[in-house]
Protein backbone atom coordinates (compact mmCIF):
# COMPACT_ATOMS: atom_id res chain seq x y z
CA UNK A 1 0.00 0.00 0.00
CA UNK A 2 2.67 2.23 1.45
CA UNK A 3 4.40 1.81 -2.45
CA UNK A 4 1.63 3.29 -4.32
CA UNK A 5 1.41 6.12 -2.37
CA UNK A 6 5.00 6.22 -2.88
CA UNK A 7 4.37 6.65 -6.61
CA UNK A 8 1.43 8.52 -6.59
CA UNK A 9 3.35 11.23 -4.36
CA UNK A 10 5.82 10.98 -6.48
CA UNK A 11 3.75 11.99 -9.60
CA UNK A 12 2.06 14.41 -7.52
CA UNK A 13 4.96 16.28 -6.58
CA UNK A 14 6.60 16.15 -10.29
CA UNK A 15 3.25 17.75 -11.89
CA UNK A 16 3.39 20.20 -9.09
CA UNK A 17 7.25 21.13 -10.02
CA UNK A 18 6.53 20.89 -13.54
CA UNK A 19 3.53 23.51 -13.42
CA UNK A 20 5.91 25.67 -10.84
CA UNK A 21 8.39 25.67 -13.10
CA UNK A 22 6.14 27.23 -15.85
CA UNK A 23 4.42 29.19 -13.97
CA UNK A 24 7.63 30.87 -12.85
CA UNK A 25 8.89 31.65 -16.17
CA UNK A 26 5.10 32.96 -17.18
CA UNK A 27 5.00 35.55 -14.60
CA UNK A 28 8.66 36.87 -15.46
CA UNK A 29 7.36 36.94 -19.14
CA UNK A 30 4.41 39.01 -18.31
CA UNK A 31 6.19 41.41 -16.20
CA UNK A 32 8.51 41.93 -19.43
CA UNK A 33 7.61 44.30 -22.11
CA UNK A 34 6.15 42.72 -25.35
CA UNK A 35 8.68 42.99 -28.09
CA UNK A 36 11.23 41.54 -25.28
CA UNK A 37 13.10 38.17 -26.41
CA UNK A 38 14.06 35.44 -24.23
CA UNK A 39 16.87 32.76 -24.00
CA UNK A 40 16.26 28.91 -22.61
CA UNK A 41 19.73 30.30 -20.22
CA UNK A 42 17.56 33.08 -18.87
CA UNK A 43 15.75 30.93 -16.79
CA UNK A 44 18.39 28.74 -15.51
CA UNK A 45 18.21 29.41 -11.84
CA UNK A 46 14.27 27.90 -12.20
CA UNK A 47 15.02 24.35 -12.96
CA UNK A 48 17.29 22.00 -14.92
CA UNK A 49 17.72 22.83 -18.74
CA UNK A 50 15.13 19.79 -20.03
CA UNK A 51 12.46 21.28 -18.04
CA UNK A 52 12.74 25.10 -18.22
CA UNK A 53 13.17 23.97 -22.16
CA UNK A 54 9.61 22.32 -21.98
CA UNK A 55 7.82 24.90 -19.93
CA UNK A 56 9.09 27.19 -23.03
CA UNK A 57 7.70 24.51 -25.27
CA UNK A 58 4.06 24.83 -23.86
CA UNK A 59 3.90 28.60 -23.50
CA UNK A 60 4.98 28.69 -27.57
CA UNK A 61 2.22 25.73 -27.76
CA UNK A 62 -0.47 28.19 -26.23
CA UNK A 63 0.69 31.00 -27.92
CA UNK A 64 2.50 33.27 -25.21
CA UNK A 65 5.36 32.68 -26.95
CA UNK A 66 6.74 32.63 -30.82
CA UNK A 67 9.93 30.36 -31.25
CA UNK A 68 12.31 32.19 -32.95
CA UNK A 69 14.84 29.57 -33.86
CA UNK A 70 16.24 26.89 -31.37
CA UNK A 71 16.79 28.15 -27.87
CA UNK A 72 15.24 31.66 -29.02
CA UNK A 73 11.77 33.11 -28.08
CA UNK A 74 9.65 36.06 -28.66
CA UNK A 75 7.06 37.78 -26.65
CA UNK A 76 4.70 38.99 -29.61
CA UNK A 77 4.18 42.59 -29.93
CA UNK A 78 0.46 43.05 -30.69
CA UNK A 79 -1.00 45.91 -33.37
CA UNK A 80 -4.43 47.09 -31.21
CA UNK A 81 -4.44 50.16 -33.23
CA UNK A 82 -5.16 48.82 -36.43
CA UNK A 83 -5.89 45.02 -36.27
CA UNK A 84 -2.44 43.96 -37.10
CA UNK A 85 -2.48 41.20 -34.79
CA UNK A 86 0.91 39.71 -34.26
CA UNK A 87 3.57 42.17 -35.09
CA UNK A 88 6.89 39.51 -36.29
CA UNK A 89 10.29 41.07 -35.45
CA UNK A 90 12.99 42.25 -37.90
CA UNK A 91 16.04 40.43 -38.61
CA UNK A 92 18.34 43.48 -36.93
CA UNK A 93 15.40 43.21 -33.63
CA UNK A 94 16.89 39.27 -33.47
CA UNK A 95 20.11 40.02 -34.26
CA UNK A 96 20.38 42.68 -31.69
CA UNK A 97 18.88 40.31 -28.84
CA UNK A 98 21.50 37.78 -29.62
CA UNK A 99 24.05 40.58 -29.49
CA UNK A 100 22.82 41.75 -26.28
CA UNK A 101 22.85 37.95 -24.53
CA UNK A 102 26.52 37.57 -26.49
CA UNK A 103 27.69 41.09 -24.99
CA UNK A 104 29.32 41.99 -28.23
CA UNK A 105 27.98 44.28 -30.84
CA UNK A 106 26.94 44.13 -34.57
CA UNK A 107 26.32 46.34 -37.39
CA UNK A 108 24.54 45.67 -40.91
CA UNK A 109 26.35 44.78 -43.90
CA UNK A 110 25.49 47.17 -46.94
CA UNK A 111 23.00 44.77 -48.95
CA UNK A 112 21.13 44.69 -45.05
CA UNK A 113 20.65 48.36 -45.26
CA UNK A 114 19.56 48.76 -48.56
CA UNK A 115 16.73 46.54 -47.96
CA UNK A 116 16.11 47.50 -44.32
CA UNK A 117 15.35 51.47 -45.66
CA UNK A 118 13.80 50.28 -49.09
CA UNK A 119 16.26 51.48 -51.04
CA UNK A 120 16.60 47.57 -52.59
CA UNK A 121 14.20 45.27 -52.82
CA UNK A 122 15.96 42.25 -53.63
CA UNK A 123 15.58 40.07 -50.65
CA UNK A 124 18.21 37.79 -49.56
CA UNK A 125 18.22 34.46 -47.88
CA UNK A 126 20.66 35.32 -44.73
CA UNK A 127 20.61 38.73 -43.17
CA UNK A 128 24.45 40.08 -42.39
CA UNK A 129 25.78 41.82 -39.76
CA UNK A 130 29.64 42.39 -38.95
CA UNK A 131 30.07 41.17 -35.17
CA UNK A 132 32.74 41.69 -33.02
CA UNK A 133 31.96 38.25 -31.31
CA UNK A 134 32.42 35.44 -33.63
CA UNK A 135 31.89 34.15 -37.28
CA UNK A 136 28.50 32.10 -37.51
CA UNK A 137 25.11 31.20 -38.77
CA UNK A 138 22.17 31.21 -37.00
CA UNK A 139 19.04 29.46 -38.70
CA UNK A 140 16.08 31.84 -39.05
CA UNK A 141 12.74 29.47 -40.24
CA UNK A 142 13.52 27.57 -43.20
CA UNK A 143 16.37 28.66 -45.39
CA UNK A 144 16.68 31.39 -43.88
CA UNK A 145 19.19 32.83 -40.95
CA UNK A 146 21.54 35.94 -39.55
CA UNK A 147 24.87 35.65 -40.54
CA UNK A 148 27.53 36.93 -38.55
CA UNK A 149 30.71 38.08 -39.64
CA UNK A 150 33.91 39.18 -37.50
CA UNK A 151 35.30 42.41 -37.78
CA UNK A 152 37.77 44.71 -35.51
CA UNK A 153 36.55 47.56 -36.72
CA UNK A 154 35.26 49.79 -34.16
CA UNK A 155 34.17 52.31 -36.10
CA UNK A 156 31.17 50.44 -37.62
CA UNK A 157 30.24 49.99 -33.88
CA UNK A 158 30.26 53.40 -32.44
CA UNK A 159 27.16 55.05 -33.76
CA UNK A 160 24.76 56.45 -31.21
CA UNK A 161 21.53 55.71 -33.98
CA UNK A 162 20.49 52.56 -35.48
CA UNK A 163 18.80 54.45 -38.57
CA UNK A 164 21.87 56.79 -38.96
CA UNK A 165 23.93 53.93 -39.38
CA UNK A 166 21.49 52.02 -41.73
CA UNK A 167 21.81 55.04 -44.05
CA UNK A 168 25.51 55.30 -43.54
CA UNK A 169 26.30 51.49 -44.52
CA UNK A 170 23.72 51.95 -47.09
CA UNK A 171 25.06 55.16 -48.86
CA UNK A 172 28.46 53.13 -48.76
CA UNK A 173 27.48 49.98 -50.50
CA UNK A 174 25.67 52.31 -53.01
CA UNK A 175 28.79 54.76 -53.59
CA UNK A 176 29.39 58.27 -54.31
CA UNK A 177 28.18 58.55 -57.63
CA UNK A 178 25.66 56.50 -57.90
CA UNK A 179 23.33 57.61 -55.56
CA UNK A 180 19.41 58.60 -57.53
CA UNK A 181 17.29 61.40 -56.68
CA UNK A 182 14.87 59.17 -55.71
CA UNK A 183 17.36 57.37 -53.42
CA UNK A 184 18.53 60.56 -51.79
CA UNK A 185 14.57 61.26 -51.22
CA UNK A 186 14.37 58.40 -49.02
CA UNK A 187 16.89 59.02 -47.43
CA UNK A 188 16.03 62.25 -46.12
CA UNK A 189 12.79 61.39 -45.17
CA UNK A 190 14.52 58.66 -42.82
CA UNK A 191 16.92 61.17 -41.55
CA UNK A 192 13.49 62.91 -39.99
CA UNK A 193 13.16 60.32 -37.42
CA UNK A 194 16.91 60.82 -35.96
CA UNK A 195 17.31 63.64 -33.39
CA UNK A 196 19.95 66.21 -33.66
CA UNK A 197 22.35 64.96 -30.99
CA UNK A 198 22.53 61.44 -32.86
CA UNK A 199 23.18 63.39 -36.04
CA UNK A 200 25.55 65.17 -34.84
CA UNK A 201 27.62 62.35 -33.28
CA UNK A 202 27.15 59.95 -36.21
CA UNK A 203 28.15 61.90 -39.01
CA UNK A 204 31.33 62.13 -37.72
CA UNK A 205 31.63 58.45 -38.26
CA UNK A 206 30.43 58.66 -42.12
CA UNK A 207 33.26 58.96 -44.83
CA UNK A 208 33.52 62.70 -46.40
CA UNK A 209 31.66 62.30 -49.29
CA UNK A 210 28.58 61.05 -47.30
CA UNK A 211 29.01 64.11 -44.92
CA UNK A 212 28.83 66.22 -47.94
CA UNK A 213 26.02 64.57 -49.69
CA UNK A 214 23.89 64.46 -45.94
CA UNK A 215 24.37 68.09 -45.42
CA UNK A 216 23.12 69.18 -48.94
CA UNK A 217 19.52 67.17 -48.00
Amino acid sequence: MSHFCDIFGTKQKYEIMKGSIQDTINERIMQSERGSFFFGQDFSDIGSPEAIKKALQRLVASGTLIRIAPGIYYYPKIDTEYGLGILKPSMLDIAEAIARRDRVSIAPTGSYALNMLGLSTQIEANAVFYTTGSTRRVPIGKGKGIQFIHTSSAKKMAFESRLMMLVVTAMREIGENNLTDHQLDIIKQHLTHVTQEEYTHDLQLAPAWVRKTLHKL
